[in-house]
């Protein structure tokens, strides 16, 4: 097994997942049926970060990246990969809080301006 292709199908799907949470709201605007996939995928990010677990691709990435002889990353995905995007060093804790409650908070103000949108709250 090719370990090294697999780390890295595991971070492109766990990248893919964060896309959906964070931008999966706007899909309602093609029909509101995508609701039923994007509020268990935002569910499941949400609480992954807000409970401090660590989401389950998180250590099978670092288990094949180190069966591929690379030296896993520390921490979680959060900080690994959107860590830069920080103006100073953050506490991992305290960014996976404010990203748990970042997506609630941001996917309320897409949902909520699809609906004014669409007419829906008239």
């Amino acid at each position: 097994m090719n370990y090294r292709l697999a780390a890295n199908l595991v971070t492109l799907l766990h990248l893919l997942f964060v896309a959906a949470a964070v931008l999966g709201g706007f899909a309602l605007l093609v029909d509101g049926r995508w609701a039923l996939l994007h509020l268990p995928v935002l569910a499941w990010a949400a609480f992954v970060n807000l409970s401090g677990r660590p989401c389950p691709l998180t250590p099978l990435e670092k288990r094949w990246r180190q069966a591929a002889g690379e030296i896993p990353f520390a921490g979680g995905f959060v900080l690994h990969y959107f860590g830069f995007l920080l103006p100073r060093p953050c506490p991992e804790r305290t960014l996976e809080l404010v990203v748990g409650w970042g997506l609630l908070l941001w996917n309320a103000l897409v949902y909520s301006g699809i609906w004014w949108w669409l007419g829906l709250g008239r």
